[in-house]
């Protein structure tokens, strides 16, 4: 029997659903820490499970008390903190469905999702630069401001709890009741609405935590990625509720090193682009060429290995993982050497983020590894693209039939749009998007993914986008970090410009000759979630690379030198 039959599915026991564990932590360890909130000013405050329950209790007593029918849409809006999670709870205890938004969306983005969604009303929450997304709540929205809210003129979280009466007993939901409306940051069009059940997100954990020990709970995780992103949603939220595991949530960018050295996380999720950010911050402190070295040396390795995971805050550290994005094969080896193996997860908004992950223990870089227990999956033979289906994939997208049935076969197998090949072992690689494959004008398609996995390993390189569709060879764009974008700006052209054909050179001595790179562009200007460039999650939008510059390409390429600055 393999994971990818259909029999080896995991059963779904009533005890595993959301609002069951919260009943289950509230009864069993009302006096232990579930949160750990940095309120500004070097004050921390810890929450028991009866504190949570407390609030959470007059919170959804307040809601029904406000007479929304049954299955109402709650929004949220709001950045990672205990008081996100406590009107999660609420919400589902007094019958509703929750909406979060991310915390860094355009007031257009956000106006378009409350509309939508028909939310009845919105916490708002921690944000920065409030005053730019405020004009994206509709008039006449109800809110309510959570703590560690910007100024505002809404009711306040102490007055709103100081007049409610608290949600009595023990109210459930069915596995197949609406829980939540998840809207995809996209990297394309506007934001899709994914609709997940209870029993969606309870397979989901299940079969997570069926293939990864090292969450009990003991664990400790810092909640800083948004928690509107499916990742941080299943993993820290319904991992939190399956295990019991303690929570501390990270105060700023500002303060993230400082976060990670109070958490101590047992368990570690990032994106690539922050764990490529710990390396480069590694190396400024140590040249690549000096570390190697070091770690080659027995015992002294040992050390230099502890002092640096030590500093990063990740020296407890059991299980590490990325995600989100394809981990550049180089940095996966890089973090192996240090002591740090990361494991690669690889899933989607559409399926709770669950589908596949290397084994702890057993790196396969380039690879994200084989499926989950009870997850199957396929590739179609027509184009490549990966198809996935588990008891954990959505209910469908709110409101879009059409795009329902385009994302999901009658069957219930789910569309990826990623294209992928299979090992010898039964590992999947991931090659690239099926719409991401672009035709130069020779003829010859190009997979950006792969390329851009190399490109993004160089020291001054913080995000990068290959491309040139119709031209004669793809070129690369990259944007540089802030060091390296500071050092420019001060006499430091030259240097980078040496650096990054050297590193054209060696990308391109690995390529077929018709993925060569004419040349890479340097962008000093950052790409943000402000300008549109990239998404909340740190992916790159492609349509918004080319809206900047493509004009551009031609005269780029014209120039017949090996790096430029856009």
């Amino acid at each position: 029997m393999t994971a990818n039959d259909p029999s080896f599915g995991l059963p779904i026991p009533p005890s595993s659903l959301a609002l069951q564990r919260l009943y289950h932590w509230e009864r069993t360890a009302p006096n232990r820490i579930a949160y750990t909130q940095p309120m500004g000013g070097g004050v921390i405050k810890d929450l028991t499970w009866k504190e949570v329950m407390d609030q959470a209790r007059l919170l959804a007593g307040y809601l029904q008390a406000q007479g929304y029918a049954p299955g109402s849409k709650i929004a949220l809006l709001s950045k990672n903190t205990a008081w996100w999670l406590i009107c999660d709870f609420a919400i589902w205890m007094a019958g509703y469905v929750s909406v979060p938004l991310y915390p860094t969306l355009a007031a257009e983005t956000i106006r378009q999702i409350l509309e939508h969604s028909e939310a009845r009303l919105l916490f708002v929450g921690k944000l920065d630069g409030f005053e730019g997304m405020k004009p994206g709540i509709p008039a006449g929205l109800p809110c309510v401001a959570l703590p560690l809210a910007p100024p505002n003129n809404y009711p306040k979280w102490d007055d709103v709890l100081a007049q409610a009466k608290p949600l009595q007993g023990e109210p459930v939901r069915p596995a197949d009741d609406l829980a939540t409306i998840m809207y995809t940051s996209g990297t394309t069009g506007m934001p899709k609405g994914v609709m997940h059940s209870f029993g969606t997100f309870a397979w989901s954990i299940q079969s997570g935590l069926d293939r990864v020990k090292a969450i009990d709970e003991n664990a400790r995780m810092l909640s800083y990625l948004p928690l509107s992103h499916v990742a941080e949603r299943t993993l820290v939220e319904h991992g939190q509720l399956a295990t019991g595991m303690r929570v501390y949530f990270a105060e700023s960018l500002e303060t993230f090193t400082a976060d990670l050295q109070r958490a101590r996380p047992t368990v570690f999720f990032s994106v690539p682009r922050l764990w490529v950010k710990f390396q480069q911050g590694v190396h400024t402190k140590m040249p690549p060429a000096k570390l190697a070295r070091l770690l080659k040396i027995p015992i002294l390795g040992g050390i230099v290995r502890k002092k640096i995971l030590g500093a990063l805050g990740l020296d407890q550290c059991m299980l590490a993982a990325g995600g989100a994005a394809p981990m550049p094969p180089d940095l996966l080896r890089w973090y192996e050497r240090l002591g740090l193996p990361i494991i690669e997860v690889y899933g989607m908004t559409e399926n709770c983020g669950v589908s596949h992950a290397t084994l702890p223990g057993v790196p396969r870089p380039g690879t994200v590894g084989v499926p989950y227990r009870g997850v199957q999956s396929r590739i179609d033979p027509a184009n490549g693209e990966i198809q996935v289906k588990h008891p954990g994939t959505m209910l469908g997208y709110f409101k879009e039939p059409e795009l329902t049935r385009d994302a999901l076969t009658a069957d219930g197998w789910l569309h990826t749009g990623d294209k992928g090949q299979l090992d010898s072992e039964g590992n999947l690689r991931i090659t690239g998007r099926v719409k991401d494959l672009f035709k130069t004008s020779k003829g010859k398609y190009v997979a950006p993914a792969p390329i851009e996995d190399r490109l993004v390993m160089h020291a001054s390189v913080e995000a990068c986008c290959v491309t040139g569709a119709n031209l004669g060879q793809p070129l690369g764009i990259v944007m540089l970090n802030p060091d390296a974008a500071k050092a420019a700006s001060n006499g430091g052209r030259a240097a980078i410009e040496t650096s990054l054909a050297e590193h054209l050179k060696s990308i391109n001595a690995v390529l077929d000759p018709h993925e060569q790179l004419d040349c890479i562009v340097v962008v000093v200007e950052p790409w943000t979630v402000d300008n549109g460039v990239i998404t909340p999650t740190f992916k790159v939008k492609r349509n918004r690379i080319e809206e900047l510059y493509a004009p551009n390409y031609e005269r780029w390429v014209g120039s017949r030198k090996p790096v430029l600055w856009a």
